[in-house]
């Protein structure tokens, strides 16, 4: 009697170290899962020889899934444009993912800025610092919004409305930064990262708009995940008064979303 409780105890406790394991493997398995991320890559739809020149109808957008903050060195979907035109320093199979180090150096002459400039826009260089550049991690291919903070101290009696603050573009594609067009960053990354410029591609209008926000107030620069193409219409001027008296609806509406993303 005694061998048969202690036989049912050990089938008891192996069972319940088979679903306590199979449950911390559940639980380590969604945390893995949980820092994933589905991203948009350049892949090929048919194989190319070394040198050859890629073109729009070569490439087509593959999604996979990477470790959130993971180091790439692979082509995003959202930096295709910067790509046509250029060649290939290696062979390459049909659903080859591209990587920058796939590609020969750009050619200042047939592969330079003006390659990649998209019809109808212009490039335009602004300058940047450290703060304004998202501590310089902005890199070619990203997409950014443009906030303009502007002083009038000729308003006078009421201080609240002597500086503004608003956006004035949103979702522009960053060409260049420094003399940096689509090279990916290495290991030397701390000196690649030191520019003092970022080049734009914007309409004309828009070209003569950033041109003379720039003289006339400070720019930063706000980066957007590489999926985000939504343009927000109801963004609205920040002066101290209007920020006054919506702080404390900032705040809540940031309490709101973080505990809806928690859920």
């Amino acid at each position: 009697m005694k061998q048969k409780l202690l036989l049912v105890a050990a089938i008891f406790f192996g069972l319940l170290a088979f679903v306590l394991t199979y449950q911390q493997i559940e639980h380590e398995r969604n945390k893995v899962l949980g820092l994933t991320k589905d991203i948009a890559f350049v892949s090929f739809k048919r194989a190319m020889a070394s040198g050859e020149e890629i073109k729009a109808d070569d490439i087509e957008r593959r999604d996979e899934k990477r470790i959130r903050r993971q180091e790439l060195n692979e082509v995003l979907w959202a930096q295709s444009s910067s790509i046509i035109g250029r060649k290939l320093d290696v062979p390459v199979a049909k659903g080859h993912i591209l990587q920058w180090s796939d590609l020969k150096p750009a050619s200042t002459r047939k592969e330079g800025l003006t390659s990649i400039i998209p019809m109808g826009y212009r490039a335009v260089a602004i300058p940047v610092d450290n703060i304004s550049s998202v501590a310089g991690l902005i890199r070619p291919g990203n997409h950014i919004d443009i906030i303009g903070t502007f002083r009038f101290p000729e308003m006078q009696g009421d201080r609240a409305l002597d500086t503004l603050t608003l956006t004035l573009l949103q979702n522009v594609i960053v060409l260049a930064v420094g003399n940096n067009m689509g090279k990916a960053f290495t290991a030397n990354e701390t000196v690649q990262r030191s520019y003092s410029s970022v080049t734009l591609s914007l309409s004309p209008n828009e070209v003569e708009m950033i041109v003379f926000a720039a003289q006339k107030g400070k720019l930063t620069l706000s980066l957007r995940n590489y999926e985000e193409t939504e343009i927000m219409r109801t963004l609205p001027s920040i002066n101290f008064r209007y920020l006054e008296q919506n702080l404390k609806t900032y705040n809540l509406e940031r309490d709101k979303k973080m505990h809806f993303n928690r859920d």
